[in-house]
Parts: C-alpha cells; structure tokens; sequence
C-alpha cells in the first residue's frame, strides 16, 4: 500500500511562493552539506502537482524532463496533453489520488490550490517541511483556511544548514 506526502519548504511566515509565484527566496537559503531530499525522493514511487507547480519547476531546475525516473501527474484542465515527462490529468485530484496512493507512494509536489481539496479530504499522510528563515510578507501560503482539522504525529526532525524539517505522521 501506498501513501501521498507533502514534501516542500516554506517562508517562516508560512508562505510556499512569492506573489508572482517566485521560488528565488528557496535558492538563495543555505541549506549546508546536509540534506534529506535524495532520501526521500528514493522513497517515491511518483509525484503530483497543479500546473503552475509544474511550469514553475521546470524553469527552476532549467529541464526538459522533470523527475524522469517517476511517474509524473500534472493536473490541469487547460495544458496540452502530450507532455513527454508528466500525464495530464483532468479529473477531481480527489478522486484520481484517492486510487492511486493505493498502490503506490505520491509526492505531493508544491501546494495552492491542489493541496487544498486533499487537505479537505484527509488524504495526505505524511508531511515533510522545511521552514526558511526567510519573511515574504505576501504570496501563496501553504495552509489557506478551510474544512479541514488534523492532529498529526511527531516523527522526526533535522536541520539543514538554514533550514529546519518537520516531519509528521496522520495520527
């Protein structure tokens, strides 16, 4: 059995983006000789993101193809559909996750506005995050307030030169 898994870095003031959907803040946090992102992503079977994630990941990490050794999930109800490294999706992410982390573990990549319908639906079971010691003011924040209320468990935590990571566990 699978699982689906928030891993992503946020601004101590809980933002994931700038106003504009900027990331440059990430890049510029030193993040040391340590890191947990190879572990993780070993742990993967296949990723989940909206479409503004996917664009905005494609031109950080300057690729042709994102995570080529996954199964990637783009959803969108308004991006082509012959993508050589990612399967659109338009279908309720609800519904489309639900199935999937069945059978196979899912990192829920960026947030906004697909992590909001899963938080509603209680379907993410472990959170990883990584919190900048950096203050953004504005942007898009990783928890907009909704129908959603979980108690989760401490698992573990570590620090990566500037950054701390979190990880919790659905109780």
């Amino acid at each position: 059995m699978g699982k689906l898994v928030f891993y992503g870095a946020i601004s101590l003031d809980g933002y994931l983006a700038g106003a504009k959907d900027q990331l440059e803040w990430l890049l510029e946090t030193d993040t040391g000789t340590s890191t947990t992102y190879e572990k993780f992503f070993e742990t993967i079977d296949a990723t989940a993101m909206g479409r503004k994630t996917y664009e905005e990941a494609k031109k950080m990490l300057a690729t042709e193809k994102l995570y080529p050794e996954k199964e990637n999930y783009v959803f969108s109800r308004q991006m082509q559909t012959d993508l050589t490294d990612a399967v659109v999706v338009d279908q309720d992410p609800v519904a489309f996750l639900s199935q999937l982390k069945k059978e196979k573990t899912v990192w829920l990549v960026g947030g906004g506005n697909l992590l909001h319908p899963l938080l509603e639906a209680d379907l993410i079971d472990e959170w990883y995050v990584q919190i900048a010691p950096v203050l953004l003011g504005t942007g898009k924040r990783l928890f907009e307030p909704g129908e959603y209320a979980a108690r989760l468990q401490f698992v573990d935590m570590t620090q990566m030169g500037e950054l701390v990571e979190i990880h919790y566990q659905r109780k």
